[in-house]
């Protein structure tokens, strides 16, 4: 049915001024651009240089292990990708993009300096333990009090940071020129450049000063940079296009919910008239004919009585009467519902490789040649190089290759690479599993705490961790960014994020049932200080076999959301 003709628009729909202010021509473009880079380069080198290294710290300093350590990682990750959704809200509602970016590096620098303070005051961390075996020297609440703090601190900067920096960075640009459409895709490139960089500095450079010189000075460098990072920020502030808060997407949503519970009862077939109102860059919305989903939610948009519009034909209360686009954005959520739970899964490893890989090398014969030993967190850079490599390969080797052979350009689609990503993280639990008994065998069999079995060991699985991020978390990642309408593309981002922070709470309701259940048992697999005293591989294999469910499940069900053809994801 076409709908066009049962609906009506709006009399009249304010229209905002395209004319730019007297001095939009001085603003913006790469002279805004480099500021905004830069901030987002020492903040990135400061993050990730305490993510690499975090487990280490808080096990060799505060004397953490088992489940409370994994507790605290897995919390503290989860809410750092979790704050990002308020984060937006924010962002698009009240403050704008500038001041929640402002805000957000704030708290970062403010967290970063509280825990380079725990390193630098000894008085705030417990006594080191001689024997790690053995350690009864916990800390104490109120110097917990100060590490959950900074923690604190930093996750609350996350989430103002992550959601706005790149929609930032494109509020530079005039996307509606072929020139500004070309600038913003040379942004993209630089952007994703300078965050490999920071990437790689703070996991080699930064994490090796704090391993093996000082951890005092490898959490005052990220302070520093934290402090360029607003310093940076704050100097461009008069080259910044500051785009107005026009309302949250998140908000809309739970509207429409309110408005359709409250029309329950109204029918949205034949003969209704829709409420078009106005879109988010003035224009009129308009409808399309696919409205097999969802048709619950349609009667948030039906007009019941010409009294709930004003004189200008706007709705008087957006609690009871909503747009028809506000409509289609809850549609696009809940669209890409089934596709987003695999995401979910999969975050689920590469959280894990994370931890208990890190804590797996702090356990491992780390010395090479005559006294140099190799950082436990470098084992995170592994995954990336290996993310890096292949996308290189595929982009640069593979796909010029194939074209040659096929004479065609074809290219893995999004369901092809899901799935391969799930069969990778499926081979990285098993050989994960694997290698750790081989470890925990070898270390019992020579009595000591740190097992014989090299590092080196642990490449494999941190390979194919990175190729599980590389085939299916880009391809979510893809996957939200075109099933969204472009004013939607922060909250696509947003709900990325969303996904690992989910998997972070999911294991650790995971690990702390499975502790509790094997504890009762006589011993449990995860909760001792000292890994050879654990079975660290049952876990693995258990991740393993909720990679096995995620397969088959986006195998025979969730795989039917993902379309190459994105021309039907904002119908009504």
């Amino acid at each position: 049915m076409d709908i066009e003709s049962s609906t009506t628009l709006s009399p009249h729909v304010h229209q905002e001024s395209t004319n730019p202010a007297p001095d939009m021509k001085h603003r913006g473009g790469w002279r805004a651009i480099k500021y905004i880079i830069a901030n987002e380069s020492f903040e990135k080198l400061a993050s990730m240089s305490l993510i690499g290294n975090l487990s280490v710290y808080l096990t060799t300093k505060y004397n953490l292990g088992g489940v409370f350590l994994v507790n605290i990682i897995n919390i503290w990750s989860g809410s750092c990708n979790f704050l990002s959704i308020p984060g937006a809200f924010v962002s698009d509602a009240y403050l704008g993009r500038f001041w929640t970016l402002l805000l957000g590096s704030i708290s970062s620098f403010l967290g970063m300096g509280i825990i380079a303070l725990t390193a630098a005051l000894p008085r705030l961390r417990p006594e080191a333990c001689k024997d790690p075996t053995n350690c009864s020297n916990p800390p104490e609440r109120w110097q917990l009090a100060v590490l959950f703090a900074g923690l604190g601190l930093l996750a609350i900067g996350s989430g103002g940071i992550r959601p706005c920096n790149i929609a930032f960075g494109a509020d530079q640009f005039d996307t509606d020129t072929k020139k500004g459409k070309s600038q913003l895709e040379t942004f993209f490139n630089w952007w994703y450049f300078s965050f490999t960089v920071a990437l790689v500095i703070a996991l080699t450079g930064v994490v090796y000063i704090q391993t093996n010189i000082s951890w005092v000075i490898g959490f005052v460098i990220p302070t520093a940079c934290l402090a360029l990072s607003v310093t940076t920020f704050l100097i461009g502030k008069h080259t910044y296009i500051c785009a107005e808060p026009k309302g949250s997407v998140f908000a809309d949503i739970v509207k429409v919910v309110a408005a359709a519970c409250k029309k329950r009862k109204v029918k949205s077939g034949e003969g209704v008239t829709f409420y078009l109102g106005p879109s988010r860059d003035g224009s009129s919305a308009t409808l399309v004919q696919d409205r097999q989903r969802l048709r619950f939610v349609e009667k948030a948009a039906v007009i019941t009585d010409p009294n709930e519009l004003n004189e200008e034909g706007k709705a008087k209360n957006n609690w009871r009467l909503c747009s028809v686009e506000q409509v289609k954005n809850l549609k696009c959520v809940t669209g890409i519902l089934p596709v987003w739970v695999t995401g979910i899964a999969c975050f689920m490893l590469t959280d894990q490789q994370n931890i208990y890989g890190i804590l797996q090398a702090i356990q491992m014969e780390k010395t090479f040649g005559h006294n140099f030993q190799v950082p436990a967190g470098w084992m995170n850079l592994v995954s990336m190089i290996t993310l890096a490599v292949w996308i290189s390969l595929y982009e640069c080797v593979i796909l010029p290759i194939a074209r040659q052979i096929t004479g065609r350009k074809q290219r893995l689609n999004m369901k092809q690479r899901i799935q391969i990503g799930i069969v990778m993280g499926i081979a990285c639990m098993l050989v994960a599993g694997f290698l750790e008994k081989a470890r925990r065998e070898a270390a019992l069999k020579k009595g000591s705490f740190v097992s014989p079995v090299s590092i080196v060991m642990l490449l494999p699985q941190f390979m194919l961790a990175g190729l599980t991020e590389a085939f299916s978390a880009v391809a979510l990642m893809e996957f939200l960014t075109v099933k969204m309408p472009e004013h939607m593309r922060a909250v696509a981002g947003a709900i990325f994020f969303l996904s690992s922070s989910i998997a972070s709470y999911i294991c650790t309701l995971l690990i702390n049932v499975i502790d509790s259940v094997t504890r009762k048992e006589g011993r449990s697999w995860l909760g001792d200080k000292d890994l050879n005293k654990n079975r660290l591989e049952y876990y693995f294999f258990i991740i393993g076999g909720v990679q096995v469910l995620n397969l088959l499940y986006f195998r025979f069900f969730a795989s039917r959301f993902v379309t190459e053809n994105n021309k039907d994801n904002r119908d009504f």
